[in-house]
């Protein structure tokens, strides 16, 4: 049956010599793989561009619930980007974003408040002219609220360490040696507390910001099941400083 949905682009790999196979997040289905037949062809029907990384767009698609592999009809541009094309900074981020969420989002059923909160950060992060280098760091923090080990704050007034491995700020020292103490930890705290906006005016060195960015890394890993390396991530370091 053709059905209709917003989507968010994760990924696509070659199916053959002219068709492609793509993982697309839709609001209405969730996680879904779709064989775009055409698309590699002299005078394809859309363009491969469409296919970019987070690329927000409008499909029509033949919708099986018997198969896990569903033909796309029509897709169109939802929300064109106007400044990530064209940001050497933003695409890196944007590269570095789009693997996270390939290994993290795995749900094959809709989630509309997780849809609308990435088509939201993604339209915000486009948008803004400010200052973009803890973009990433408010996302992840942001991202573990929907993938469920958001951090827990302990009603504590003077917490001065996290604790990776139970997601909880504390006032001793956690005895595990994944934890975050004093300065680190306050950073960490104002990113959770803030949105991205917040965060965009935070002043945090680049050795601070590399240091926070591996702790989320060791804190997807322990929080999420096969999580593993990231491969933008050196790509990430080069451009953010």
């Amino acid at each position: 049956m053709l059905k209709k949905s917003r989507g968010i682009v994760l990924s696509y790999v070659k199916y053959s010599e002219s068709s492609i196979i793509s993982k697309i997040y839709t609001k209405e289905f969730g996680l879904q793989s779709y064989v775009v037949k055409g698309i590699r062809s002299k005078k394809p029907k859309a363009g491969i561009a469409l296919f970019e990384p987070l690329s927000i767009v409008e499909i029509v698609a033949y919708q099986n619930e018997n198969k896990t592999i569903h033909n796309l009809k029509e897709i169109r541009i939802d929300y064109p980007f106007q400044s990530i094309p064209f940001d050497a900074l933003k695409r890196s981020m944007l590269f570095f974003i789009d693997e996270v969420l390939i290994k993290t989002i795995k749900e094959e059923s809709s989630n509309p408040a997780l849809f609308d909160w990435l088509a939201h950060s993604l339209a915000w992060f486009d948008l803004n002219d400010g200052n973009n280098m803890n973009f990433h760091l408010s996302f992840m923090m942001q991202l573990s609220r929907f993938l469920g080990f958001y951090p827990k704050k302990e009603s504590i007034p003077d917490s001065r360490f996290f604790d990776l491995d139970s997601g909880l700020f504390t006032r001793h020292r956690p005895k595990s040696p994944n934890h975050l103490s004093e300065g680190q930890a306050d950073l960490f705290h104002d990113i959770y507390n803030g949105s991205f906006e917040d965060a965009s005016r935070i002043k945090i060195s680049t050795g601070q910001r590399r240091k926070l960015l591996e702790s989320l890394i060791v804190y997807y890993k322990i929080h999420s099941p096969g999580f593993g390396d990231l491969k933008s991530l050196d790509i990430l370091k080069m451009v953010v400083s």
